[in-house]
């Protein structure tokens, strides 16, 4: 079967038990959910405890990079074996019920289980450092030269297979009950939109620099 064509695992970590109807497992839905993201959650026990943190990545095929300093409690947790549990949430409405229990978010979300692997390779650790760099800004890594020797032996850099995942996505109105709707209360949902503002320059910056076209055409867009 075609990689991009098979479906999403399911194991019984990955399994939706509430809400089971919201669940996705078309890989495709996976992946555009990772790439409208900016921010990831990282999750592992670290000296016995839990400890999550969040974190720039990157997405190359059916491999997302984290990448950190050497000292990053939860990446050398994974570089010595620890399974990985990483979130990626993005929102779209506020679901705004006439009662406080059906109170909700529109949203779509994926969580991805399993254990990283350490990148070695220089090769591949920019690849993913570049990839993590266009998830901020798409085109951005291929305008940045690559981390110096000392750079990179201050980085971790860890690929994450992306073989155990679940996707959920809430959509639509409250779902409030039939008595809740007698009362004269508003019911609705809040679409929530983000835009980009203005670039402002780095004062540090020695020579006048224009800003590239792939940060510029961004102000005033929406996020995603």
């Amino acid at each position: 079967m075609d990689e991009a064509a098979r479906p999403l695992s399911a194991t019984s970590r990955t399994r939706l038990r509430r809400f089971p109807e919201r669940g996705r497992t078309d890989r495709a839905d996976l992946k555009a959910i990772l790439d409208d993201g900016l921010m990831c959650f990282v999750g592992a026990v670290v000296e016995g405890g839990p400890r999550v943190i969040p974190m720039v990545y990157g997405r190359i095929d059916d491999t997302l990079y984290l990448h950190g300093s050497v000292a990053n409690q939860v990446l050398t947790a994974a570089r010595d074996g620890a399974e990985l549990c990483v979130s990626v949430t993005d929102v779209d409405e506020l679901v705004l019920a006439n009662s406080l229990f059906h109170h909700s978010v529109n949203f779509r979300s994926v969580m991805i289980y399993g254990r990283g692997r350490l990148v070695t390779d220089q090769r591949e650790q920019v690849a993913g450092l570049r990839a993590a760099a266009d998830q901020l800004v798409p085109g951005r890594g291929a305008t940045l030269d690559a981390p110096t020797r000392k750079q990179l032996a201050a980085t971790l850099v860890i690929a994450l297979p992306l073989d155990e995942a679940s996707v959920k996505v809430r959509q639509g109105p409250p779902n409030g009950e039939v008595g809740d709707y007698d009362r004269p209360i508003w019911a609705g949902v809040l679409p929530l939109t983000q835009t980009w503002g203005e670039p402002l320059s780095d004062p540090k910056l020695r020579t006048a620099t224009a800003i590239p076209d792939h940060v510029a055409k961004l102000a005033g867009q929406p996020l995603r």
